[in-house]
């Protein structure tokens, strides 16, 4: 509502997020990474421009995302234009590392971890009581 109101400027959104949003006006959109669907890089830019109004896509793109640039403009079969912003010159020997996709990192985070593997391997194989880790008391007569 704020957004709409125009008293938030920026709005930040996940591709999921992206696809519901229905704003008047949007001047532009960044794409801080590329979408590893290229379609969904339609719907994000789709936000900008609506109704008839000019607006802006901007993606910044690293030396490991040259694929997925590569099968946007195949899907929209038109060339992006590239600009390469002074002082932020790609590395000429950087070499493209394989992106782990979103659902891969998902999968990876659900394996099960072998015995004993846990955050911090101090844990005991108790939970504590309630009382904390205090001894137990008696009481007599």
């Amino acid at each position: 509502a704020d957004f709409k109101d125009g008293k938030i400027t920026v709005l930040v959104a996940t591709d999921i997020a992206a696809r519901g949003i229905d704003i008047d006006q949007l001047p532009h959109v960044v794409n801080y990474d590329l979408p590893n669907v290229s379609e969904d890089y339609v719907h994000r830019i789709g936000r900008t421009g609506r109704a008839g109004s000019n607006g802006v896509a901007v993606s910044l793109v690293c030396v490991d995302e040259h694929q997925m640039l590569r099968d946007i403009e195949k899907l929209i079969k038109q060339k992006l234009p590239q600009e390469v912003i002074a002082g932020f010159e790609p590395d000429p020997n950087a070499v493209a590392q394989p992106i782990q996709l979103r659902s891969q990192q998902h999968q990876q985070s659900r394996k099960p971890r072998p015995a004993g593997a846990g955050n911090s391997g101090n844990r005991t194989s108790k939970p504590a009581s309630k009382n904390g880790n205090a001894p137990k008391r008696s009481f007599s007569r």
